[in-house]
């Protein structure tokens, strides 16, 4: 539900007031930075996320959750009351009923302009994910990376694959350090920042086994998900990887029958570290399973008036964490959770909506369960702390995905076509992504250093 006007007019009043609290707000210990309270980069940080707060509520006339947890009686009963239905606690209640909020998307301009700390402090963000085209978009439409590209071609860096990787794991380093103190506080269940290796190795199973222990060795840190495509060879590549411990993030996930495969080399992989005495505790895993465009390309085949037009994906997302609930229950998974394995999580990916009619909060309000991820473009994290409506969407005894798929293929929907269309189209797109940031990063390399 929308604040009405009444409500609207204390938030303008609250919006001048809050601008002082919020600047003068100290910044909460411990977050983003292992440095003393008192040290000038701990400030200095402080006051970014502050800036960023600030540019928030001036921006989007929502509460920063540092000003809203302060009591109603400061801001007038309307905002008071308003607290209730406000845009930080519909992102808190969401968190509350399980869900874990990560971000879409990760750049230098989020993470120095302290706008992704002040995500994670205030807006219960909790998480983030990365691929090629976030990057591409993130180094080539900024300057922010202009004087470390300098640095690292002065220190002898020209390829342009190593300079996109020193960067690109700059920023994940720093966005880790930001979400370890969530990382700490969920027990190591959350609190992680992915990062893909890159699609050119999307299926051959060595090269992706080898790039993802160079990039987990490079990191060097618990939060941190190196991200697989689940193309035959990551299905693999996923095994091996975590029966060497490394956490892995089983991306580009579109069919239920694949995503059976990947939970399958999971446990497979805990089974093989356990059975030769290593440790399980400690190692996380997610499979992100994509949404909206399954119900692009469904709705492309469906009548123009049908009823089912919007429901495929939110059905084969039911089906899939059906599947979930089942796979890690009985025995087995008993077995490997007493010797300290956690599940594999379920993370809803592509949960912007591509079609304008529908609501733009579809992919967060039906995919709500205990224990998932949806990770969020910008924009629809903060449609649903405007307007977002939480109550518990999934489960076993929740929705008929199987009437839903029956009907659709009645009416000419192959899903099995979309989805194997899907994920060579997804590994097709990253690699373009990919080829484009590396022309990119070498032209700017040029033009740095003065070379033609």
């Amino acid at each position: 539900m929308r604040i009405g006007d009444d409500v609207q007019r204390d938030r303008q009043r609250f919006q001048s007031l809050a601008l002082d609290v919020v600047l003068d707000e100290p910044a909460q210990a411990g977050v983003g930075h292992e440095v003393g309270a008192g040290s000038e980069e701990s400030q200095q940080a402080a006051a970014r996320r502050r800036r960023a707060r600030r540019r928030w509520v001036v921006s989007s006339g929502s509460w920063p959750m540092s000003v809203a947890r302060k009591p109603a009686h400061t801001w007038g009963k309307n905002v008071g009351r308003s607290r209730h239905e406000g845009g930080m606690n519909r992102l808190q209640q969401l968190h509350d009923a399980g869900v874990s909020v990560w971000l879409d998307t990760l750049s230098r301009e989020l993470l120095e302009s302290g706008a992704f700390g002040a995500l994670v402090e205030d807006c219960w963000v909790t998480g983030a994910t990365s691929n090629p085209t976030i990057f591409a978009k993130a180094i080539t439409g900024s300057d922010r990376y202009d004087d470390q590209l300098r640095e690292l071609v002065a220190s002898g860096i020209h390829d342009a694959t190593e300079l996109f990787f020193a960067i690109a794991l700059d920023d994940v380093r720093r966005a880790a350090a930001i979400l370890r103190p969530a990382h700490e506080r969920s027990g190591r269940a959350d609190g992680f920042v992915s990062f893909e290796c890159t699609p050119d190795v999307a299926h051959d199973a060595d090269a992706t086994i080898a790039q993802a222990l160079d990039l987990w060795h490079r990191l060097g840190l618990p939060n941190v998900l190196i991200k697989v495509p689940a193309t035959r060879a990551g299905v693999a590549a996923t095994e091996e990887l975590t029966a060497r411990g490394v956490n892995v993030n089983v991306t580009l996930l579109f069919s239920v029958e694949r995503y059976d495969e990947v939970m399958e080399a999971y446990l497979r992989g805990l089974e093989r570290r356990a059975a030769s005495g290593e440790p399980l505790s400690g190692i996380a895993s997610v499979a992100s399973f994509f949404v909206s465009r399954i119900d692009a390309e469904a709705d492309a085949v469906l009548a123009a008036g049908s009823a089912l037009r919007g429901q495929v994906a939110i059905a084969n997302a039911q089906r899939a964490y059906g599947r979930h609930l089942a796979r890690f229950a009985g025995a087995r998974w008993a077995a490997l959770q007493r010797a300290g394995a956690t599940p594999q999580r379920p993370l809803w990916a592509s949960t912007g909506t591509k079609d304008p009619s529908y609501p733009d909060v579809l992919y967060v309000e039906r995919l709500i369960a205990p224990g998932v991820i949806n990770t969020m473009p910008e924009t629809t994290l903060d449609a649903f702390a405007d307007h977002g409506h939480v109550e518990t969407t999934l489960g076993p005894d929740l929705g008929n995905p199987g009437a839903v798929l029956s009907a659709a293929a009645a009416d000419g929907v192959d899903l099995d076509a979309i989805t194997a269309g899907l994920e060579r189209a997804g590994v097709r797109a990253f690699c373009d992504s990919y080829a484009d940031v590396l022309r990119r990063i070498e032209a700017k390399r040029a033009a740095l250093v003065g070379v033609p």
